[in-house]
């Protein structure tokens, strides 16, 4: 079945979230996030590395969307359900429909770290994936320094495969890095 094809729900809810595919006009608030949270991504995201601006990422975001909707890209945005406030951006990357194989990417509005919500966000993208889409297998890859990215996989059941040694350069000062990758099994 071509992917296009696939109906699910565009937006779920957990406890405290609303998790929902990237939207025209979103792009302000994840501006926004991203100025607040610069220090913290740049070690380890590669777009926290070159000046964006607020039209750059609206862009990224209307590109997200058309990816969300030819089932290419899943990125998904994070909002407080008490106050629709944006607070994170996740999704699922890397897709291999055939399988159904997912990687799980994520970071979070520095203001808002701390709470769980990221832990939380993930975990309901993980029951998302299983439930509605029939993942077989998720992913989540994070570098080896990354402490707090490392935390979410493991408090939520995932599994360490292995650690690619000199996998990747880190995005902020290009020397090499390890990456951990985390699997979780339906």
């Amino acid at each position: 079945m071509n992917p296009v094809l696939k109906e699910f729900p565009e937006e779920f809810t957990t406890e405290r979230l609303i998790i929902r595919m990237p939207r025209p006009g979103d792009g302000k608030v994840v501006y926004e996030a991203i100025k607040a949270s610069i220090n913290e991504l740049k070690p380890w995201m590669p777009f926290a590395g070159y000046e964006q601006t607020e039209k750059d990422v609206e862009l990224n975001i209307r590109s997200a969307h058309i990816s969300f909707l030819k089932r290419e890209d899943l990125r998904l945005l994070v909002f407080l359900k008490e106050t629709g406030e944006f607070i994170a951006s996740s999704g699922l990357h890397r897709i291999n429909w055939a399988i159904p194989k997912f990687e799980i990417g994520y970071w979070i509005d520095t203001r808002f770290s701390g709470k769980g919500y990221m832990t939380e966000a993930v975990q309901g993208i993980v029951n998302f994936a299983f439930t509605e889409l029939h993942a077989n297998r998720l992913e989540i890859r994070c570098d080896t320094r990354n402490q707090k990215s490392r935390a979410i996989p493991e408090r939520i059941g995932f599994v360490l495969e292995g650690v690619l040694r000199n996998d990747d350069l880190s995005p902020d000062t290009n020397e090499l890095r390890d990456t951990c990758v985390y699997a979780k099994l339906a």
